[in-house]
């Protein structure tokens, strides 16, 4: 562990928490700059949101959703339009504050007058969603699923899905919201955080039984009921490439920020966790997607009243180790010369904050240099050797030798396992998703577009934010303007938008146009433009538009630069 940073160039750092270290010049980070922000439950609900102005059934999977405080008249008179409409029926919400993790704050209504004003809304603002009310439930369990998504590659696109993952168990018997039942949390909400403080939480030393099970198990128990198990794994499938899809052109314009082109930076990857839960019928809902997912492959176990002791967890250690495991074979940095020769991979770990998960220990195995060993203990069973100057190692600790927790000098292997490293691995349990299914959503990546716009024209490297100047650019260069459209109205656009935007408590570090403001000007723009066609269509002209213009002016500029 390295709690102030190393400035001593790796392979691999794998931070605690989220990506914060400006002194990686290169190597590959596990974190991804703007990660964090993205995901939360505002940024991804606008994210979704867009995307379901301009594809509305392609992301009918994402809850309809509310940003509170500012759009509470809204949401109270879409609902009161609704019952209006359709006096039968009688909706259920789900409050779920902003920066809250496992199912803090989170609570029920029926209706909107139920909102709990009392002033932590304003400093405390949250997403109000429509709660699915009828899902799949299991041994008349509720429960919902956490999926591994590695994303290993933002440029291009590059995304694994884990062929395994948890299904996290309600440990009371589930029945529709009525106002009695609201507020039984056991009932409601699948949070592990929350169920295992419930009397009726089993933990099970089996991956088909208890409050957490393989997700494996479950399509098993569906597949045994007739149940299309493969068109269940493609609604999923779909469903993941399609909000990372969302989620990118605001990771890009962060990367850019903390990561310049042009100049020494690391690349990066990052482990995701999504939470999805599956209807009756076993259509996929997205509830959220979270930035740092427990990798503990433990759990407390009271021995006696007030005193804790840490056992494995069989079920997470399935899914769990074999997900780090394969990430880190993914990413290896050497895997593409590990023909001519064998490489220098090293971990480091710079933040410990958050990183109780992962305890680490760094032992001098040997006096002489040349042999020291980095020991990362990453489960009870698995340990990564890493050792200078030759390529990874794996190995799995048998249970037996538990007590093995020091690092010690690997035997010399033969030639041929020297070239095969991986030879005693299982397969990879991380499959790819993209680009291998590239072609049947690359038509989805019109925000994608309009964010390498916005890029374009911020100017100073390092900025997430658009000026006027930069937005007038952007109108000149692209010939938005006309008679009917002057850069006198140009302006009152920019303001408008701007004001707006940052009225909502986005980003007050710096002044400017953020990206989400940048896309609502943009659409605004092809709206206006192309008055007969539908949204995405509208987008897309201006979006063709737009780069043909670029294009020309480049190629313009190009020849200049040979005159």
């Amino acid at each position: 562990q390295f709690p102030f940073g190393r400035r001593l160039p790796c392979d691999i750092y794998w931070h605690g928490v989220s990506f914060h270290d400006n002194n990686i010049f290169s190597g590959q980070v596990n974190k991804f700059p703007g990660m964090m922000e993205t995901v939360r439950k505002i940024t991804l609900s606008r994210a979704m949101r867009t995307m379901q102005d301009l594809f509305p059934l392609e992301y009918n999977f994402y809850p309809r959703s509310w940003i509170l405080p500012e759009e509470l008249p809204l949401f109270v008179a879409e609902v009161r339009v609704m019952k209006d409409s359709d006096p039968s029926w009688k909706p259920t919400f789900i409050v779920k504050p902003d920066g809250g993790c496992q199912g803090d704050g989170i609570y029920l209504i029926k209706d909107p007058s139920d909102i709990r004003l009392t002033g932590s809304i304003q400093s405390r603002p949250a997403v109000v969603q429509e709660y699915i009310c009828k899902p799949l439930l299991v041994d008349k369990l509720k429960f919902d699923i956490r999926l591994y998504v590695l994303l290993k590659s933002l440029e291009p696109l590059e995304i694994y899905i884990a062929k395994d993952g948890l299904s996290r168990f309600c440990t009371e018997p589930y029945q529709e919201p009525t106002l009695k039942n609201l507020h039984q949390v056991f009932m409601h909400l699948t949070n592990y955080s929350l169920n295992i403080h419930s009397e009726n939480f089993i933990h099970s030393d089996s991956v088909n039984t208890g409050s957490k099970r393989t997700f494996s198990s479950i399509l098993c128990r569906l597949s045994s009921r007739g149940a299309d198990v493969k068109k269940l794994w493609s609604d999923i499938i779909s469903l993941v490439i399609k909000t990372i899809i969302a989620l990118t052109p605001e990771l890009k314009v962060y990367y850019q920020s903390d990561i310049p082109s042009g100049k020494p930076g690391p690349t990066c990857f990052q482990i995701l966790g999504f939470d999805i839960l599956l209807m009756k019928n076993l259509k996929p809902m997205l509830l959220e997607v979270n930035a740092n997912p427990s990798m503990r492959i433990e759990h407390e176990q009271e021995l006696s009243p007030g005193v804790f002791e840490n056992v494995p967890s069989p079920v997470d250690e399935e899914v769990k180790v074999a997900v780090i495991r394969d990430t880190l074979r993914l990413v290896d940095p050497q895997k593409k010369k590990r023909k001519d020769a064998q490489g220098n991979i090293c971990l480091c770990l710079p933040c410990p904050k958050g990183f109780t998960e992962f305890p680490c220990s760094y032992r001098e195995g040997m006096k002489d240099k040349q042999h020291k060993h980095h020991s990362l203990k990453l489960s009870l069973k698995l340990k990564f050797y890493l050792k200078l100057g030759s390529c990874l190692r794996l190995e799995h600790v048998p249970e037996s030798s538990e007590s093995l927790l020091d690092a010690v000098p690997a035997e010399r292997p033969e030639p041929d396992a020297a070239r095969s490293p991986e030879a005693g691995l299982p397969s990879l349990c991380l499959k790819q998703v993209f680009p291998k299914y590239a072609k049947q959503f690359n038509y989805l990546r019109l925000v994608d577009r309009v964010a390498a716009l916005f890029i374009r024209f911020l100017g100073v490297k390092g900025t997430t934010k658009l000026g006027p100047t930069g937005f007038r650019t952007f109108i000149r260069n692209c010939k938005l303007s006309n008679s009917s459209f002057s850069m006198a109205a140009v302006d009152i656009l920019y303001i408008d938008i701007t004001r707006r935007w940052n009225s909502m408590g986005i980003d007050h570090k710096e002044s400017g146009m953020c990206l989400q403001a940048f896309v609502e000007a943009f659409f605004c723009l092809a709206q206006k433009k192309y008055k007969s066609l539908p949204l995405h269509e509208q987008v897309l002209s201006l979006i063709e538009f737009c780069e043909c213009h670029l294009a020309a002016l480049d190629e313009k500029r190009l020849l200049w630069g040979w005159g």
